[in-house]
């Protein structure tokens, strides 16, 4: 009988409880691991390595539960430690004794099929693939008892095999052989592709003369490297296609960059816009220069930011002039508002690029440029666009300044009354007619 004070009795439960945490003995659990390492080289088939598994298992959750003696040295490896790393051992092995699988043979068919279809082949590539997925049509046949005809498609023909293999339903005991011939024929297709000329392996002028680049040339040339010779030969004949191969291929070399550039200047070609434009949108001067010559209004995303560029004059003056060699009129407000500008050479490429666009909205601020700018070279381009809007009231504007003190003001404003002279003779001639 309790006097009240005792602690209480310990449960049947709980009993058993302390019972599985403690009741474990290392040397035991190290037993039964190396017992199952003996069943593991004695297995023949997936059954017996299930059973291990399961015996593995077991053994894991024994050491889990288990309270096991720590060290006394702190250097010295836990017995917890030594067991897991056993039992992690044994786990490999059983993984490394499993297979192969059929399924394992269809996903090296399926890999090798989407190899073949995202990789750009030499011509030689494609023939060595041809032949290497003839070997594999065969081989595969062969092992699934099975013709597997050319479709002419390398995908569509390693579909067809891989389709096979899944639907076959092969086991991993009874099916052993097949499995085997298969995995070898797939590991012969893996290595196959693998060799297979990709255009990546070529090199540079590989790649060029892949593409025809050396044809212009002919057997003699005078500039060095050879790749300037061809160059030279696609700007004559306007070839866009071949100069923009050439700055691909040739990306590394600012040389030929340069030379890309200025055929492109002379070329000038709508079908050259993204590739320049890319190179324009890295604030590559020369590229926005192209742009402009260019001249579509889709190149204004590429470079109009530039007009506003506060830190790079030659790249400001640049975009202004390209702006206005494609001459929207969506861009005259933007140009426009550089007539203000601190330094004298964007102002007067502003007015200059403004002329190019020809709208009239442009003729108020540029007569007041023409009459209050200080620098005679702005009020000369501003003269200048003036004539080049053309209309009569741009001429007339210009026109009053042709005996200004500035020599280069008065040569423009000269052109603008010249052009109203002729006007007026023109006129006077249908009148009179």
């Amino acid at each position: 009988m309790s006097d009240g004070d005792e602690e209480p009795a310990e449960t049947t439960e709980e009993a058993g409880e302390a019972a599985d945490t403690t009741a474990v003995d290392p040397d035991t659990l190290e037993s039964r691991l190396d017992d199952a390492e003996a069943a593991l080289e004695a297995a023949s088939t997936e059954s017996d390595l299930d059973d291990i598994e399961a015996s593995l298992d077991a053994v894991a959750a024994d050491i889990e539960a288990a309270e096991l003696p720590e060290p006394d040295d702190d250097d010295e490896e836990s017995r917890e430690a030594a067991l897991t790393d056993h039992l992690a051992e044994v786990r490999d092995g059983v993984d490394d004794q499993r297979g192969p699988y059929a399924s394992d043979a269809a996903e090296t068919v399926d890999a090798a099929q989407s190899t073949i279809a995202e990789t750009r082949w030499t011509d030689q590539g494609e023939d060595d693939l041809a032949a290497v997925v003839a070997q594999f049509r065969e081989a595969a046949g062969d092992a699934l008892g099975e013709t597997f005809d050319e479709t002419g498609d390398l995908g569509a023909d390693l579909a067809a095999v891989s389709e096979r293999i899944s639907a076959a339903g092969l086991d991993a005991d009874a099916d052993a052989d097949t499995i085997e011939s298969l995995v070898a024929a797939t590991d012969s297709l893996d290595e196959g592709v693998a060799d297979a000329q990709e255009w990546d392996d070529l090199s540079v002028r590989q790649k060029l003369r892949a593409e025809g680049y050396y044809e212009v040339m002919g057997d003699k040339h005078k500039d060095f490297p050879p790749e300037w010779t061809a160059l030279k030969q696609w700007e004559q004949r306007g070839n866009v296609e071949m100069i923009l191969l050439c700055m691909e291929h040739l990306d590394d070399s600012e040389f030929m960059q340069r030379h890309c550039l200025d055929a492109l200047l002379h070329v000038a070609k709508p079908a050259a816009l993204d590739a320049v434009g890319q190179l324009a949108a890295r604030r590559d001067p020369k590229a926005i220069e192209v742009v402009g010559k260019i001249g579509v209004e889709d190149g204004l995303e590429h470079i109009e930011e530039y007009v506003a560029e506060d830190g790079s004059p030659n790249l400001r003056t640049t975009a202004l002039k390209a702006v206005g060699e494609i001459g929207s009129r969506e861009s005259t407000q933007v140009v426009a508002d550089q007539l203000v500008a601190e330094r004298a050479d964007v102002r007067s490429q502003a007015a200059r690029a403004l002329g190019l666009i020809g709208d009239t909205r442009a003729i108020a601020p540029l007569v007041d440029i023409l009459e209050s700018d200080d620098s005679e070279t702005v009020r000369a381009s501003a003269a200048w666009a003036l004539v080049q809007i053309g209309t009569e009231a741009a001429l007339e504007a210009a026109a009053e300044y042709a005996d200004d003190r500035a020599y280069v003001v008065e040569q423009e404003a000269t052109k603008a009354v010249t052009a109203l002279d002729h006007r007026d003779a023109a006129d006077a001639s249908t009148g009179s007619a």
